[in-house]
């Protein structure tokens, strides 16, 4: 149960970490740990082109080599035939001696050589191989990096978007919430009319509006025997 709490932990920290990294600088780190295993490859390609150019300097060294063992075995050779004709018996012992001497350092160099120059061809090989892949991984960063460019601009304007968004929403929020809309204007309007009219029609049954209603309709009459009057007294 603890060991799956704590995978449970893990799982939900990675998410989290996912959700509050931040787009731009998840982009920087790969652009960043490309160019460190960029780095680190041709660091590696490079210590191979120099193993093979060192192994070229070794096969110099040891066909230098060869050809001196060969050069002393054939003047001993040389010294010995001619210690034999003058029947010099130990000078014949000495130089065949070092005839035979040389003899062994010459197959020993040539042995060399020859391992030399068999590690040297899988030297080429291998050399080739580095410089194709420094190439093709150069490549791929350029690739990364177009993507990175292309990614960022991406990035950049789903920022726009987002903030247009939030604009946008703001907008709403306040029409909804701070401005009366037309509607509400016009039901409170409506109330106010209901309302003076239910109070003139509460007024109109009491004793003081019947008797408002009656004065007015005096004056009415007042104001019709009057106009009549100064009708007459115009002749009309």
């Amino acid at each position: 149960m603890f060991k799956k709490w704590i995978e449970y932990i893990k799982s939900w920290f990675r998410k989290t970490s996912e959700e509050i990294m931040d787009p731009e600088i998840e982009i920087q780190m790969a652009i960043d740990s490309a160019n460190r295993n960029n780095q680190e490859l041709r660091n590696q390609a490079a210590n191979i082109v120099a193993h093979r150019t060192k192994l070229a300097g070794r096969i110099d060294d040891a066909a230098d080599a060869v050809g001196e063992a060969r050069e002393m075995a054939k003047q001993a050779i040389v010294k010995a035939e001619e210690a034999k004709s003058a029947g010099d018996t130990a000078s014949v012992a000495k130089w065949t001696g070092v005839a035979q001497s040389q003899a062994t350092k010459l197959q020993a160099a040539e042995r060399n050589l020859e391992s030399f120059k068999a590690q040297y061809e899988t030297a080429i090989a291998q050399a080739d191989d580095a410089k194709r892949a420094v190439q093709s991984n150069a490549a791929k960063l350029e690739d990364l990096s177009a993507r990175k460019m292309e990614l960022l601009g991406a990035l950049e304007q789903a920022k726009m978007q987002e903030s247009v968004n939030a604009a946008v929403q703001s907008m709403s929020a306040t029409l909804d919430d701070d401005m009366p809309s037309l509607a509400s204007v016009e039901e409170k309007i409506e109330a106010r009319k209901a309302q003076a009219m239910a109070k003139a029609e509460i007024y109109e049954a009491t004793p003081e509006g019947a008797e408002a209603e009656l004065r007015e309709a005096m004056n009415e009459a007042q104001a019709d025997e009057t106009l009549a009057n100064l009708k007459a007294e115009l002749g009309l």
